[in-house]
């Protein structure tokens, strides 16, 4: 099964780019408040803290990217952001008999996706994905396709 949000990353840079834009436009609008009209006073600063908190929300969710792929004999998982100098992109593949269990957290806005995998030297690796830009729909072909390889991996271990 290939699960992929990578059509998305234009409304993901739009959306970077409108908040961009608010949190200048937002340094803007202070600016001229302070220095020239001095009309709202305190309240003035929430044309700098809103923007940069939208900012950082967004940005806080985690990687926007996410590429999931378990045809043929390896998963294959990719993650990353839509601007590449922010974050090191993630790429695993690994054989299918080598997934343990996984686990999917949801939190109100953000949502992760910890595999487990068998290693020759620790005995197992957690590996830890961002799948809060995925749909619930998405995550829920996720959770099957994954559900099928560890349901399978565990009758061939009996």
């Amino acid at each position: 099964m290939r699960l992929s949000n990578r059509s998305k990353a234009p409304v993901y840079n739009f959306i970077n780019t409108l908040l961009l834009m608010t949190l200048a436009g937002g340094v803007l609008v202070f600016l001229l408040e302070e220095y020239r009209f001095n009309v709202l006073g305190k309240e003035s600063y929430l044309f700098l803290i809103v923007p940069v908190l939208l900012l950082l929300l967004f940005f806080l969710r985690g990687r926007q990217i996410f590429e999931y792929d378990s045809d043929g004999e390896a998963i294959n998982f990719k993650n990353r952001n839509i601007i590449p100098f922010l974050s090191k992109p993630l790429h695993d593949e690994f054989p299918k008999y080598k997934l343990v269990k996984y686990e999917i957290v949801n939190l109100p806005f953000i949502k992760r996706l910890y595999v487990t995998v068998s290693s020759k030297n620790n005995g197992t690796t957690m590996l830890k994905y961002e799948i809060s830009f995925l749909t619930k729909k998405e995550i829920n072909d996720l959770r099957l396709s994954l559900s099928k390889v560890v349901k399978a991996n565990n009758q061939n271990k009996d």
